[in-house]
């Protein structure tokens, strides 16, 4: 089942609230994500341990198991990508197909108990760099592929709502 690349630009839910799944930019900092992501992971288990985890509900929309990995995946590259904003001035962003990245590690056939062990570690190590995270590196910058610059401030804000979006897409 093809699933439709989402190629929307979603820089804006750092100004506006997200109407789909609530998420308020305004009240997160990088001091806040920490708490949150980990206080996140044991829904995750959850949705991971339901018997529909792997089954799409429509040809269009990936299954929970599917959400899960990209999640997981998500937790792995922006933790690479806050490090390189603390380490280098204007960081550079290489280019993520998150599509891409689906199909070449076969979303949708991981086993949920695998995707959920590794999904709580990736959550583990990106609250970890999070915390260590001092305030006076809040405006550092790093940059996107398509030009897209953001603070540790606004990525922490955009991260977050990323996992929390999807947790939305998946926890019925």
């Amino acid at each position: 089942m093809p699933i439709i690349p989402d190629d929307k630009d979603w820089t804006w839910v750092l100004s506006t609230p997200c109407p789909e799944c609530g998420f308020d930019a305004a009240t997160v900092t990088p001091s806040t994500v920490p708490g949150t992501v980990l206080n996140m992971l044991p829904r995750w288990r959850a949705v991971l341990r339901r018997e529909d985890a792997s089954i799409r509900p429509d040809e269009h929309t990936w299954s929970p198991l599917e959400y899960a990995c990209h999640v997981r995946d998500v937790f792995s590259l922006f933790d690479q990508r806050l490090n390189l904003m603390l380490r280098e001035d204007d960081a550079r962003f290489a280019n993520w197909d998150q599509d891409k990245a689906a199909i070449d590690g076969d979303y949708a056939n991981a086993d949920p108990a695998e995707v959920a062990a590794q999904l709580a570690a990736e959550g583990k190590l990106i609250a970890n760099s999070f915390a260590a995270v001092h305030e006076d590196d809040w405006p550092r910058t790093g940059v996107r592929s398509n030009g897209s610059t953001f603070t540790v401030l606004t990525f922490a804000q955009y991260f977050l709502h990323d996992v929390v979006h999807h947790l939305h897409d998946v926890d019925g």
